[in-house]
């Protein structure tokens, strides 16, 4: 199969031409602006160290509208307890870091590539890449992190150290004043708060009325 090979250009394919995976472009570079241009059109990195750069716009995109929350009763007790301390862009750089480390079911390895980790950290010190911290007794212990976009928030990664601590991160940033929240790829811990699919060329439409 023949890619779409990024020049030094700040631009993209139209995302239609992407594969039936998903895979738009390869090459390119993690620079701030290209990341702006590609999350504004609906498109991210994800590629394993010691890679080329791939770009993705599955044709489903995974998606909360956070009106859809879905609050389990025994999340909504946690939340009652107040055994948690919420907070938002205290710690992004500690955030990302677990999210690169955090050992996870079934996978031996982090996509979050040194070049990755640097690149939304740039993000963070120009106000487009965002975190929600989870502490407890003072020591954090779950959180998310994402690019947010005027009423959009476009989800990377999360961790959790203790049980439900990257829950509590999702549903605080479902209660903020985002209408749309990216979640890229489908998976059935997400589908049980509350997200699902939608077509690409509705996610693009809603891109351009959020954004």
């Amino acid at each position: 199969m023949n890619y779409i090979i990024l020049s030094k250009e700040l631009v993209f394919p139209d995302v239609s031409l992407a594969t039936p995976e998903g895979v738009l472009a390869i090459g390119g570079d993690l620079s701030s602006e290209r990341l702006i241009l590609a999350y504004r059109n609906g498109i991210f990195p994800w590629y394993n160290q010691g890679e080329p750069i791939v770009w993705y716009a599955p044709p489903k995109r995974m998606v909360l509208f956070p009106e859809e929350i879905r609050i389990s009763k025994s999340m909504r007790s946690i939340i009652k307890k107040n055994h948690f301390q919420i907070t938002i862009n205290k710690a992004f750089e500690a955030v990302i870091a677990n999210c690169r480390t955090i050992v996870r079911k079934d996978q031996d390895d982090t996509w979050i590539t040194d070049e990755m980790h640097q690149a939304y950290i740039n993000l963070h010190h120009l106000g487009y890449a965002k975190s929600i911290e989870v502490w407890k007794n003072g020591e954090l212990v779950g959180g998310l992190y994402g690019v947010a976009f005027g009423d959009v928030f476009c989800g990377e990664s999360m961790f959790s150290k203790v049980s439900n601590a990257s829950k509590l991160a999702f549903i605080h940033l479902a209660s903020l004043d985002y209408k749309l929240i990216d979640c890229q790829m489908y998976t059935d811990h997400l589908a049980s708060l509350g997200a699902r699919e939608i077509h690409r060329s509705d996610f693009s439409v809603l891109l351009s009325k959020y954004i």
